[in-house]
């Protein structure tokens, strides 16, 4: 962690499950996906200022493996969203030297998303500053699961001994490896679960919910947010 000008540690690794673009846009008598449209906005716009604050890593979870089964409308929607997005994001985060990583399944996007996930990878590769994680077809479960297969691959075709797999040897095998664990998970919309995100990483991460909808999670939130992981007493287990 490090701290900035008001003596705050700053959160390494910060996770955040951006929920509550349908029921802002309900509450405005709105189609959802319109909500999803002002959401994708402050995507933007919260990147750069967490950037700002010094975070290292930054994992939004932005569609799960289970948000298929909402209405084909609605994923459609999406779809087409994060199309317009990977696009302008190809110049987007240039100037803030942020690096784009994308984490999940992408075999059940198009051709043309994938596309556009590989370039903006490609585009960002060697930039220096903050790296986020855009979680895309993501699901936890899934994730560990991939893991497990591949180290029963390498004990089949290499020999590896499984009396000999430690939780490192997982963890390295998981989208986030090599990457610190998340010391804060941040969930907007007011609910209390994880729904599938970043389970094995967050064995001891901070979480904090906030009843602030995601298109309104503003700078001064995540401050909040912030201000709260500093109140907390990591133990790790310990006393």
């Amino acid at each position: 962690m490090g701290d900035n000008d008001n003596n705050l540690y700053i959160p390494e690794h910060v996770g955040i499950i951006m929920d509550g673009n349908g029921r802002w846009a309900k509450k405005r008598g709105l189609p959802r996906s319109v909500g999803h449209k002002f959401g994708a906005q402050n995507f933007r716009k919260i990147t750069r200022y967490i950037s700002k604050r010094g975070v290292k890593v930054l994992t939004l979870y932005a569609f799960s493996t289970e948000n298929w089964k909402r209405s084909s409308e609605e994923v459609g929607a999406l779809m087409k969203l994060f199309k317009q997005y990977l696009i302008d994001s190809l110049t987007d985060f240039r100037d803030d030297d942020i690096k784009v990583v994308f984490i999940g399944d992408r075999s059940a996007f198009d051709d043309k998303l994938v596309e556009l996930i590989n370039e903006n990878e490609e585009v960002s590769r060697d930039r220096k500053g903050m790296l986020l994680n855009i979680a895309m077809n993501y699901g936890s479960r899934a994730e560990i699961l991939m893991a497990v297969k591949e180290l029963c691959r390498e004990v089949r075709d290499s020999g590896l001994d499984p009396e000999g797999i430690t939780e490192e040897d997982i963890a390295s095998h998981l989208y986030t490896g090599g990457l610190p664990d998340p010391d804060l998970i941040i969930r907007t919309g007011g609910e209390l679960r994880l729904s599938n995100f970043l389970l094995y990483q967050s064995a001891y991460s901070e979480f904090y919910s906030t009843e602030t909808l995601w298109p309104d999670f503003h700078d001064e939130d995540f401050d909040k947010a912030i201000e709260e992981f500093n109140k907390r007493s990591r133990r790790f287990g310990g006393v």
